[in-house]
């Protein structure tokens, strides 16, 4: 989509406020109406419920930098960039890889209770929307609402939270039908799943931080685990949403969720995106970005 523009995505549009790469940057999300709502609240999970066929926000579009993510602490929860010690951040370049190597984003209706320790890992849930890896050979747009098959899930323990990576494809990959479990993705790609280990291993060593951990020694879980872990959080999403459990700072405010105390009006939407400011066109990326980091493999 042009910058500013709306694109119609699955029947989803965006709309972006004030320059991308700037702290006050924001992109809205529409329905094909062109009602305003939350990407994280009012997209379904399923896109088809009977396939376990669910919908994923792209917020990093694939070989990008710019963190970007759905902002939970905000009404109707645009994607911003994160913004660590004041700057804005970019995930730095660990020697191969080049910035991030999948479309990455999240499965909307979904929220890893910090409340809640898993069972599985020990530890407790990292307060956002379970994150997705989409390994299809399309290059997706940030904002773009596609349709994943769930073929597996990474157990990543990021500074003590539990921050399971889902890993899929997009259902219009011309290849989708070959993918049914994360061992297809092995035979497939071959080399991918451990350049994903990898990167998250070592994505924050850069910015001074040790090595990630993960749970099950970094192997990957298949399909019907992840698909039950991915189900446990949109039952804590659903108390989430409904005031069952204590959300603190997130925004539940929502458009569609019928039991919801925090559903709004389009009226009270649509004053929440016309109070940030126009669209301009995008800053400059810093140069470092650019840089690439070198490490010995252990």
């Amino acid at each position: 989509a042009s910058a500013g523009a709306c694109a119609a995505m699955s029947g989803y549009g965006v709309e972006e406020r004030a320059g991308p790469h700037s702290p006050e940057y924001r992109l809205f999300f529409k329905d094909a109406a062109g009602r305003y709502i939350s990407p994280f609240h009012d997209i379904p999970i399923y896109a088809d419920a009977g396939k376990n066929v669910f919908n994923m926000v792209v917020e990093v579009p694939r070989w990008t930098n710019a963190k970007m993510e759905i902002s939970t602490k905000e009404p109707l929860n645009p994607i911003k960039q994160d913004v660590k010690k004041g700057k804005l951040r970019f995930v730095a370049n660990v020697f191969p890889h080049k910035g991030y190597i999948w479309n990455y984003g999240a499965i909307p209706q979904t929220w890893e209770d910090p409340g809640h320790k898993d069972e599985n890992t020990g530890c407790c849930g990292d307060n956002d929307p379970i994150d997705v890896c989409e390994i299809g050979s399309k290059v997706c747009s940030r904002g773009e609402v596609i349709k994943v098959k769930v073929l597996g899930t990474l157990a990543l323990i990021d500074e003590g939270e539990t921050d399971w990576k889902v890993i899929a494809i997009n259902v219009e990959d011309p290849e989708a039908d070959s993918y049914n479990d994360i061992e297809d993705v092995r035979r497939m790609k071959p080399g991918y799943l451990e350049a994903t280990v990898d990167w998250f291993r070592r994505y924050k060593v850069p910015d001074g931080k040790p090595e990630n951990q993960f749970a099950f020694n970094g192997e990957f879980k298949g399909k019907d685990f992840a698909l039950d872990i991915i189900k446990g959080t949109h039952e804590h999403w659903k108390a989430l949403i409904t005031k069952k459990a204590d959300g603190g700072e997130i925004n539940c405010t929502n458009l569609t969720v019928s039991d919801s105390p925090f559903c709004c009006s389009q009226a009270c939407a649509k004053a929440t995106v016309d109070a940030a400011p126009p669209f301009k066109a995008a800053s400059p990326i810093p140069p470092e970005v650019d840089k690439w980091f070198y490490y010995q493999k252990n």
